[in-house]
């Protein structure tokens, strides 16, 4: 029995040896890369230029550059991910990987950005974004969380208001109208010019127009397209007064775990590359809105030159006051970046401020 039990295990020992030869023998087939997913959220509709000349694009050309391995989704407003307060937070614990927000939704952070909202410091999105971004490094980013990757900072053109009811022409013509405004900064203005501001995310601004709940919106022309709002307003004065910025921001950690030839294709398009492209952008997002309200026939009109000086004029007190404020809140140096916004912004539009 001994010797037979000796024969079996003999037999099994070569079975396993020739098992593993045949094994290491055999060709070894290549395992497929697996595909990155980056999920990507706003609050805005699809139709907005945002998703379709920005967003969209640039999850394509992550996919292209990346031969194949990256594919962005993205979820726009009416998504699970679309609500305008939570897109920083989303960026922040994961949930997607890069949010696009508004930096005045919710009101209380990013308020050395914000200054970039104070009246008449801004014409043009080119001039706006552009100094945001040059002026991020040294004073904005240490109000954003070391969790994120700051991909891009930008503004819109200076916005327009919207009514509903009675054209306004002048500043006697907002005492007593309730105004839709993104943030604080615009807040101050509205108050200071004798409306009475409303703070609403854009998508439930159409809603609150029809309803006769506010009597108008600040905005600039893309949303009256995006948002349909040409639909529920019939005035529109180019204000020029104020503008409202916004973040592009990604998950940190998933950033960093990405393949290097990932990062070098988000890096490439994103930053100063990125910054460049927001003046033809919103000149191009604007025009539909403009269009969109001419053909139904609302009524258009701008500040005379006498009425925007006697606005710039009862507006001072206002950016006083916002400046003592942030001071009071341990922004310090606020009146430096003032300054500094004033500068690089003239630098752009060419005049001064």
């Amino acid at each position: 029995m001994q010797n037979n039990l000796k024969a079996m295990m003999a037999r099994a020992a070569f079975a396993v040896v020739s098992g593993i030869a045949l094994f290491a023998a055999a060709p070894v087939q290549p395992v497929a890369a697996q595909e990155i997913e980056l999920k990507l959220s706003h609050f805005l509709p699809p139709g907005h230029g945002i998703h379709r000349d920005w967003l969209l694009p640039w999850g394509e050309e992550l996919t292209k550059r990346s031969n194949g391995k990256v594919k962005v989704t993205i979820f726009p407003a009416g998504s699970a991910f679309g609500n305008p307060a939570r897109q920083l937070e989303q960026a922040v614990s994961g949930v997607v990987d890069i949010a696009h927000g508004l930096r005045g939704v919710p009101a209380g952070r990013f308020n050395r950005m914000g200054i970039i909202e104070f009246p008449f410091l801004v014409e043009t999105a080119n001039a706006a974004s552009r100094t945001l971004w040059e002026m991020y490094p040294k004073h904005f980013a240490q109000e954003f969380p070391d969790t994120v990757k700051v991909l891009g900072l930008h503004t819109h053109n200076a916005g327009l208001i919207h009514t509903r009811d009675k054209q306004v022409k002048s500043m006697d013509d907002l005492k007593g109208l309730r105004i839709r405004s993104p943030s604080p900064q615009i807040n101050a203005m509205l108050q200071q010019l004798g409306a009475t501001p409303v703070g609403l995310p854009p998508g439930e601004v159409y809603e609150n127009l029809q309803r006769g709940v506010i009597d108008g919106a600040v905005f600039p022309w893309d949303p009256i397209n995006s948002f349909r709002l040409f639909e529920v307003t019939k005035y529109h004065l180019d204000a020029r007064s104020y503008t409202a910025s916004f973040y592009f921001v990604m998950n940190k950690r998933k950033y960093d775990s990405l393949p290097a030839e990932v990062k070098k294709a988000i890096d490439d398009t994103t930053g100063a590359a990125l910054t460049e492209k927001f003046g033809d952008w919103w000149n191009q997002w604007d025009a539909p809105g403009l269009e969109a309200a001419s053909k139904k026939g609302n009524v258009m009109s701008s500040l005379s030159e006498a009425e925007r000086n006697r606005w710039r004029d009862a507006l001072k007190p206002t950016t006083e006051k916002l400046l003592t404020d942030l001071e009071g809140q341990g922004v310090k140096n606020a009146r430096e970046i003032y300054r500094e916004m004033q500068q690089r912004i003239a630098k752009y539009e060419g005049g001064k401020r």
